[in-house]
């Protein structure tokens, strides 16, 4: 699911920024005190995180049917709880905060735009490493976030998440490494790539400037795919993979997006 903070909008108006106050960050703990614009972004983020969720523990759901063996079953059980336990922790938060469910709105989004599917053992591990590593990339940028239980889940989110970060990489190294997957491993690596990176949204966007500015995120989205592109390089590497441009990926990316792998 794309960042919503991303999305380009007007100018901020006068307000509406920290600078009301000097020198700090203003924190809300309520709806009722948050200027209309942080009030509709973090409500987007809220529905972009429930979708991703469900997206997610759909996802793994179907892919059940692929599993090779007992023990990976057992895993990809406890992953598809925990991701629908992650779902109903952002629909509870969303309740809470604008007294409406945000289930109507994340089904029709499903609708609209479902998650791709995977077709084998193999694909269903890419997902589990690259759509799971962007999302947990992704939310560690809220870790900061000026409305404290927004903060809450997230860190509630991004601790469990960071328990099987390494698994699905593991099984993609494997797997690979056989040289049994050499024909489908590298468009497989790029769909799911492209799932990750879409995670982060656009960056350098207005959008971006202004959750940056009143603390709903830390940094651009361009920054984090730096990060998130880093930290799988040794996997990519120990695959024979190698990274597409953005133009294979048909997506947009910064620039100076370093893709090197010597």
């Amino acid at each position: 699911m794309t960042d919503p903070t991303s999305t380009e909008r007007p100018a901020a108006t006068p307000g509406d920024t920290p600078g009301d106050t000097p020198g700090a960050t203003p924190t809300y703990s309520d709806r009722e005190s948050m200027p209309e614009r942080y009030r509709d972004t973090l409500e987007q983020m809220m529905k972009s995180q429930a979708y991703r969720e469900l997206a997610a523990a759909r996802l793994f759901g179907y892919g059940l049917q692929f599993v090779p063996e007992g023990r990976w079953l057992k895993f990809m059980v406890w992953h598809i709880r925990e991701e629908s336990e992650h779902y109903f922790a952002v629909v509870d938060m969303y309740q809470r905060f604008t007294g409406q469910s945000v289930e109507p709105w994340v089904m029709a989004r499903l609708a609209e735009k479902p998650i791709p599917l995977v077709s084998s053992w193999f694909e269903l591990a890419m997902a589990q490493f690259l759509y799971d590593r962007g999302g947990f990339w992704q939310l560690k940028e809220y870790e900061v976030c000026t409305y404290p239980a927004y903060r809450r889940v997230i860190e509630k989110i991004i601790k469990e998440e960071r328990g099987h970060q390494e698994l699905g990489e593991q099984i993609v190294i494997d797997a690979c490494q056989t040289g049994a997957y050499e024909e489908i491993k590298q468009p497989v690596f790029e769909r799911w790539l492209r799932q990750g990176l879409l995670s982060f949204g656009r960056p350098g966007t207005e959008g971006n400037r202004y959750a940056i500015a009143v603390g709903l995120k830390r940094r651009d989205s361009g920054l984090v795919m730096q990060d998130f592109i880093r930290d799988i390089k040794p996997a990519v590497k120990a695959c024979g993979l190698r990274f597409p441009s953005a133009a294979e990926l048909q997506m947009e990316l910064p620039a100076d997006l370093d893709l090197d792998l010597a």
